[in-house]
């Protein structure tokens, strides 16, 4: 079965492409139509050259939406090389500290960065001393304090007929999440929102499948975080005299390894600033898009609730059928290679289109199907692959499923409202705008697990 329109393909105010030639995964409206341009792109043109497109003048840039070949890219980081890590010699090469890049790009990553991981080894030991015990294998011990706050949003609006899913559920979740994590105090989260949203203005403003912002949008979003930096470095300093059980006092006590010394402020600020970016939107888009599953399934929600042992599945296969987040342009070819029979210079970009490659048809069998006996679930590429897969994955994966654990246990029905427009956020991101749905509350809740969070 072939990709299912929905109502905003009539909608979007870009024509539904009926040919290669027709294809423009990147325009004004586009994101109604990804899943029938990745139809089209499967079938002829499996690598797709963007004349121009590339880093540098007259350098070209190739979108990949194939599962292999997407997945042979992000394992292999010396054949093609991470844009960050280039950006990052660059900056080393020029002998500028940490200070010296904040001053210049307003990247709080960027400058931590460039001391913590110049290389793929030290990227790795980050990973394993600095993040994992919080959002990779570590982030097991927050399924209680993720289900409170879950428990908590939906006590908001249980008694009611309706809620507007996103505001009130999808998007508070993992910011109470992550700061929670973080030892932030919850009543800074629209604070922090903001400043989370500035932080991904490219990949939701920016044009082109380089994400380039005009003079005037880079200053606004540099304005925005004004403050952001002074923010992190007030709790740091307060948590270095009175740490807390939470990431950052976590971070403040921490002996680096890999470097044989305590971490710096900036160091911290940057590692605050990844978790912001990578903690809020992927969990807030994929509990959406995971909703509208549910009410597009009769009988799903149902069966769901009875038998729980196929709740990972579906979370798995929500993830690989509606990708929170579609495409980045992250690596570039060290070598001279092919592609699907397509030539592909050194030095070419090389956009990697996850959203398509998890529809890949030689990789799913039936991908546009909800199947949770798939083989293999866990292989789409949601959360990338290899040395450098998303540092959250576990935590965003737990959040999911904790999420939907509170929402079996205290409703006995979703359906869509009426008054949905289904259209979508620009950018790189697969979520709509709003999403109202009708509820039927559990007669008897089933078991709630914990109480409600205390913070």
């Amino acid at each position: 079965m072939g990709y299912e329109r929905h109502i905003n393909h009539e909608l979007s105010v870009m024509g539904c492409p009926m040919s290669l030639d027709e294809v423009d995964l990147f325009g004004d409206g586009a994101q109604e139509h990804w899943y029938e341009a990745y139809e089209i792109l499967h079938r002829d043109a499996p690598v797709l050259r963007i004349p121009g497109g590339g880093i540098t003048p007259g350098s070209d840039a190739f979108v990949l939406t194939k599962h292999a070949d997407i997945e042979m890219v992000v394992r292999d980081p010396d054949r093609f090389i991470s844009l960050t890590t280039a950006r990052l010699r660059q900056l080393s090469e020029q002998g500028l500290s940490p200070e010296e890049v904040y001053a210049s790009q307003h990247n709080l990553m960027y400058a931590s960065m460039l001391s913590l991981r110049p290389t793929q080894e030290l990227y790795n030991r980050h990973r394993r001393e600095l993040t994992d015990p919080w959002v990779g294998p570590g982030a097991l011990r927050h399924r209680d304090m993720i289900t409170a706050h879950a428990n908590d949003l939906v006590d908001a609006w249980i008694d009611n007929d309706d809620v507007e899913f996103i505001s009130q559920f999808a998007r508070p979740l993992p910011q109470r999440v992550m700061a929670t994590i973080l030892g932030f105090p919850l009543e800074d989260i629209p604070l922090l929102a903001e400043w989370g949203d500035a932080v991904v203005t490219p990949f939701v403003h920016g044009t082109g499948l380089r994400h380039e912002l005009t003079p005037e949008q880079n200053a606004e979003m540099v304005a925005r975080l004004d403050g952001f930096q002074d923010y992190i470095y007030d709790h740091v300093t307060a948590k270095r005299r009175d740490p807390q059980d939470d990431m950052v006092s976590f971070l403040c006590g921490v002996h680096y390894e890999a470097l044989d010394r305590p971490l710096t402020d900036l160091e911290i600020a940057g590692i605050v600033h990844a978790m912001i970016i990578g903690g809020l939107e992927t969990t807030q888009y994929a509990l959406e898009e995971q909703a509208q599953l549910m009410c597009e399934h009769p009988g799903l929600f149902d069966g769901l609730r009875t038998d729980r042992s196929r709740l990972r599945n579906f979370v798995e296969e929500g993830m690989r059928m509606r990708s929170p987040t579609h495409g980045l342009s992250t690596r570039m070819t060290a070598h001279d290679e092919v592609f699907q029979g397509v030539d592909v210079p050194a030095g070419s970009l090389l956009h990697l289109r996850f959203g398509a490659a998890n529809v890949d048809p030689e990789e799913f069998e039936c991908p546009f199907d909800l199947d949770l006996e798939r083989r293999a679930i866990t292989r789409h590429l949601t959360f990338s692959a290899g040395p450098r897969v998303c540092p959250g994955a576990n935590l965003s994966r737990i959040e999911q499923q904790a999420a939907w654990g509170v929402l079996l246990d205290r409703l006995d029905a979703m359906a869509y409202s009426d008054d949905n427009d289904w259209m979508h956020q620009p950018g790189i991101m697969l979520g709509t705008l709003r999403l109202n749905l009708r509820i039927q509350r559990a007669a008897e809740p089933r078991d709630l697990g914990i109480g409600r969070s205390s913070n």
